[in-house]
């Protein structure tokens, strides 16, 4: 994907596929971190606090991703394996026949901004 000037034109141009699944991603983050600024940061949409990325997530080929800080992802690990979701130290894919859980979703924003504040 080109770089995007925004959310919406990002989730525009990703895969006809993907777009729900990112539409429910952005709104369960903008739940989460009502505070932040929708941004986008290294040709991803993010969520920003205070001139940090707390959250951000991207459509590829094959799956989507959402990222967010290490700790949040070993705060929910059990949580993403047990939703049956690949994790990485900062990030966790799905993809539309496995999409990450709005709940999900809104813990590891939380903690990623809990992470964050200290």
């Amino acid at each position: 994907m080109t770089a995007t000037p925004d959310h919406d034109a990002y989730i525009a141009a990703a895969s006809e596929t993907f777009r729900p699944l990112l539409h429910g991603l952005r709104a369960a983050l903008a739940r989460a971190l009502p505070e932040a600024d929708e941004v986008i940061a290294y040709d991803m949409p993010g969520f920003r606090i205070d001139g940090t990325t707390v959250a951000g997530y991207a459509a590829f080929a094959r799956k989507c991703g959402l990222y967010v800080q290490p700790a949040a992802i070993a705060e929910h690990a059990e949580e993403i394996a047990a939703a049956g979701l690949t994790s990485t130290k900062t990030g966790v894919t799905f993809t539309a026949k496995n999409p990450i859980p709005d709940e999900l979703v809104e813990k590891l924003a939380s903690a990623s901004k809990r992470a964050l504040a200290g």
